[in-house]
């Protein structure tokens, strides 16, 4: 048994501590607002995966230092446009605790990895990425799920490893923290891709197209961010591209089929009602692409949909007539 502490009370950080307190550990989940605090410890249930009920061993508070003391390990599960400023609030509590980046996406303002915010906060935190094909409603129900935690310390592996593995949750290690991190944050936008796909109703052989091409794009930036390309083959890059470009649970997915169905992005942003990773990374990627010199014709259409009223059947017509290549 273990006492963890997870920063973030939306629908992923609720589900690892479902998990978690069911494999027998005490869990405390911060929250910024006292409405869910109430609603998890004393209904012991959570809005964004209502047919749950919550195991006793989960408490929620709005006090970092309460939820930080005593335990062993931090999660960090908070939108990645927030992850500095939570960060900031309770990094004084941290001390020599692991910190477990659960969240995917970039800072919009500065183009970081979500690692590299929190090594710039706190240069001597000890750090993780734990990702992989995984929706949060799934892993609430028990669902078998796989994942993967990449440090540079034996220490985490080891401890994540251990108090996450059950007959319903497998967990692989990695040394490639920015490739797995990577591929988790690029893969949002893809999904998102697919959705518009799905929304203007192009067919299967599109979605195959779109995977097996935008993953191309997820490795060629990925390896030039510092990732390895064998990494991205793997869970966290194309396992998580499959669920996430395929499942109705993903938000990045429902956005993108709004987009395509004419939908503005306030009103898509206002029908999810939840952060949506891919519309905040969109520009992010664009950015890092040109920076790097990498090709993206995916993700620079799909940039001119959001941000220059390029529509998606034009977006299509231009993926498909560009100069010819070879595989």
């Amino acid at each position: 048994m273990k006492k963890i502490a997870i920063i973030g009370s939306g629908s992923w950080g609720v589900a690892l501590a479902i998990h978690l307190a069911r494999n027998g550990n005490i869990v405390k989940i911060w929250s910024f607002s006292e409405e869910e605090k109430r609603l998890i410890n004393e209904e012991k249930r959570c809005k964004f995966l209502p047919n749950i009920t919550l195991p006793e061993n989960i408490e929620c508070l709005t006090n970092f230092e309460e939820v930080i003391k005593d335990t062993e390990f931090i999660l960090h599960v908070t939108p990645s446009k927030f992850t500095r400023d939570t960060f900031k609030q309770y990094k004084q509590y941290v001390e020599d605790k692991p910190v477990i980046i659960c969240s995917k996406g970039f800072e919009k303002e500065t183009l970081k990895t979500l690692d590299e915010v929190i090594k710039e906060e706190l240069p001597t935190a000890k750090i993780g990425v734990l990702s992989g094909p995984s929706h949060a409603e799934e892993v609430s129900l028990s669902i078998p799920t796989v994942l993967v935690i990449a440090s540079k310390h034996q220490e985490i592996l080891d401890i994540i490893q251990n108090t996450f593995m059950s007959e319903k949750m497998r967990i692989y290690t990695s040394n490639d923290v920015k490739g797995v991190e990577l591929g988790g944050a690029l893969k949002n936008i893809i999904a998102f891709c697919a959705g518009v796909a799905a929304g203007i109703c192009l067919g299967d052989n599109s979605f195959a197209a779109l995977v097996t091409r935008g993953l191309s794009e997820i490795s060629r930036l990925g390896e030039k961010l510092g990732g390895e390309k064998e990494t991205f083959y793997g869970l966290s890059g194309l396992g998580d591209l499959i669920v996430t470009c395929l499942s109705e649970h993903s938000r990045n997915r429902m956005a993108g089929k709004l987009i395509g169905q004419g939908k503005t992005l306030e009103e898509a942003k206002k029908e999810i009602g939840m952060v949506i990773e891919s519309i905040d990374n969109i520009d992010v990627a664009y950015e890092l692409g040109k920076k790097n010199d990498a090709y993206m014709p995916i993700i620079e259409t799909v940039y001119n949909v959001i941000y220059n009223e390029l529509t998606p059947e034009e977006a299509v017509k231009n993926l498909m007539t560009r100069e010819k290549k070879s595989e």
